[in-house]
């Protein structure tokens, strides 16, 4: 009889660890279970704030692009619906990110990539021309007033801001041309 314990033990040993291990392992689990069920609830002045973010954000981009603001009716922040207020703010989170996405391909990119390989290093601070495209101050002030006034001149901006600053130059029917020979090396004009 001795000799079966004995060579039972290891078994019931292991069936005693497994079986504890599992009684422990339960209360975790269902308590995992429920912190995934009960998600905190953020006050509704901390959703109004990420609306206003994400507006700010789709503006910015909206504003560098040179492209309409989309609207807002400012009903998310009186309405008395929490859910209508996630909605919202979903939406205008989903907005930002299109905005961004947009934003950082310029229709002609690569021709400004270019263009700044034979001009200069986007953070040129020589006057009279500034930045990787050498934008002089009337050029800045004419396509890009806006970004001249709150960062400074185009040494300061960052290359999509340069890019799109140029994109608005050549929208305007100015193409290429205000970089006469750098656009013929890279073959745009």
């Amino acid at each position: 009889m001795l000799r079966t314990t004995l060579r039972l033990l290891p078994t019931l040993v292991l069936t005693f660890a497994l079986l504890g291990l599992s009684t422990l392992h339960a209360p975790h689990q269902a308590a995992a279970e429920g912190e995934r069920l009960r998600r905190p609830v953020l006050p509704d002045a901390v959703v109004v704030r990420q609306i206003r973010s994400y507006q700010r954000e789709t503006w910015r981009w909206q504003a560098l692009m040179g492209v309409r603001r989309t609207p807002t009716h400012h009903s998310a922040v009186k309405g008395p619906s929490r859910a209508f207020k996630l909605w919202v703010r979903n939406l205008w989170h989903r907005r930002a990110v299109r905005a961004r996405k947009l934003a950082s391909r310029p229709p002609h990119r690569s021709g400004w990539l270019c263009i700044q390989r034979y001009e200069g290093a986007w953070a040129d601070r020589n006057p009279p021309y500034y930045g990787g495209l050498q934008m002089d101050i009337s050029f800045q002030r004419r396509y890009g007033g806006e970004l001249l006034r709150r960062k400074g001149t185009a040494d300061r901006w960052t290359p999509l801001e340069q890019m799109w600053v140029a994109e608005r130059a050549h929208r305007s029917g100015r193409g290429f041309y205000p970089w006469p020979n750098s656009a013929r090396s890279c073959g745009l004009v």
